[in-house]
């Protein structure tokens, strides 16, 4: 039998059309939003088919984090994951780990964005690079150009022993165990490597294996209290997930998958035309 999977499954739920929804406009329309639409916060939708009202910008920095790559505007999202990277970042440093860098959160307004994720639309997600080198303060215009560093062997076969170190898999159980963690998504690779050392331990399982993602995790969060527009993800399997499904990855039909197209446009919800619309 083929390992489920119940990621791939629950994205493609969130794509079909239903009742209150409408055509999706185009992603450069959302990516050129300059501020978040005003009013309360707000999520409609779901995380890959969504966007969101009253988001707030991540600070370009703070105690144990340094965003970067800020001129893509991508720094936006719920108060509640702009705490949970906060939250993160303190417990990193008490940890005695270096300042992470903060990748992509989402738009100002949510919605799709125009390249490097179908997700990242509801203001729940944010990709923390897995860059564990020593960090000094670096001006926000230097941190346009940084590098990431895959953490990977070439065959994906497990992370790179040269490079993955247990402050690494300190790091993620610190995300996994964050209050309102959803998952946590590395690549197969990474969690591999997880289980080989971890196996049994409950915050493995909301880390989750996801194509990519071989030099950052992808922390994404339930939908907060008091957000009845909100989609949810179905929640990941119980068990630590370091069980033979994890062996699919490294078959054909993962290494290389299907090209999307022919089918249906995805429908965003209607309400989420007001909030691109909104002045």
């Amino acid at each position: 039998m083929r390992p489920r999977r119940p990621l791939a499954a629950a994205l493609l739920l969130l794509a079909v059309h239903h009742p209150g929804t409408a055509p999706a406009q185009p992603a450069t329309a959302w990516a050129a939003a300059p501020g978040p639409a005003p009013g309360p916060v707000r999520i409609v939708g779901g995380t890959s088919l969504g966007c969101i009202q009253g988001a707030e910008a991540l600070p370009a920095e703070g105690p144990g984090f340094q965003a970067v790559r800020l001129s893509r505007n991508r720094n936006w999202g719920h108060p509640a994951t702009l705490r949970a990277v906060q939250a993160l970042g303190q417990q990193a440093r008490r940890a005695g780990l270096p300042d992470l860098w903060i990748g992509d959160m989402g738009q100002p307004r949510g919605g799709p964005l125009p390249y490097g994720h179908a997700s990242h639309q509801a203001g729940l997600d944010v990709d923390v690079w897995l860059d564990l080198s020593p960090k000094p303060r670096v001006p926000a215009a230097a941190r346009e150009s940084i590098p990431e560093v895959c953490l990977v062997l070439p065959d994906q076969s497990a992370a790179d022993p040269r490079l993955f170190t247990e402050a690494h898999a300190r790091l993620i159980r610190l995300a996994a165990e964050l209050p309102g963690v959803d998952r946590v998504l590395v690549n197969h690779g990474i969690k591999r490597s997880l289980c080989a050392a971890h196996a049994g331990e409950p915050w493995l399982r909301l880390v989750r294996p996801w194509r990519g993602h071989d030099s950052h995790m992808h922390v994404r969060l339930r939908c907060p209290p008091g957000s009845p527009d909100c989609q949810e993800l179905p929640p990941p399997p119980a068990g630590d997930g370091c069980d033979a499904s994890l062996a699919w990855w490294l078959t054909p039909e993962a290494r290389q998958p299907p090209r999307g197209g022919g089918g249906a446009a995805p429908r965003m919800p209607a309400a989420c035309a007001g909030i691109l619309n909104a002045r």
